[in-house]
């Protein structure tokens, strides 16, 4: 019969052996994506409309990015001849 144990080793939410190499740098990466996006909500939370102004900033650029792209690469020659 196996060991209570190593029978609940792997449903504790701790394992056994430790991260190490990529699974190591994977989880620390994680952690620091994590610290990240509860600054920036942290911040958001605290100042709304500049968020708000910064989004819609955002936005109107990428859209007049996205306009200049599609303009640029329209071909002389017109499909409806």
């Amino acid at each position: 019969m196996a060991d209570k144990q190593d029978l609940n080793a792997g449903f504790t939410g701790t394992p056994v052996e430790q991260p190490e190499g990529l699974a190591k740098a994977a989880q620390s990466a994680a952690g620091g994506v994590k610290r990240e996006v509860y600054a920036v909500t942290a911040g958001a939370r605290d100042h709304p409309h500049t968020a708000s102004a910064l989004l819609l900033g955002i936005g109107i650029v990428a859209f007049g990015f996205g306009y200049l792209l599609g303009r640029s690469s329209e071909s002389s020659a017109s499909y409806w001849r």
